[in-house]
């Protein structure tokens, strides 16, 4: 079974193949484990913390969702009245 779907991407997509072959798969102990031991989450979600492509958004994302709470925990205010 493909892991990417038939459906998925054109039948021009030059790199099909290589998705459909997945992660590699190394045994613990060999020569490849050995020198590229595995990153640990934490340490690898680190790596991408600083990288924001759309400056701001977070912010923005944070503001419409405090409005949004606001508006569903205070039942006296209409609905029609979103933004």
């Amino acid at each position: 079974m493909s892991i990417t779907g038939d459906s998925n991407f054109p039948p021009s997509f030059k790199y099909k193949s290589v998705l459909e072959k997945g992660k590699p798969v190394h045994d613990k102990y060999d020569s490849f484990s050995i020198r590229h031991p595995a990153m640990d989450l934490s340490r690898r979600a680190k790596i991408f913390s600083p990288f924001d492509a759309l400056k701001g958004f977070n912010e923005e994302l944070f503001k419409t969702e405090t409005k949004v709470s606001e508006l569903f925990t205070d039942e006296t205010s209409p609905l029609e009245e979103t933004p």
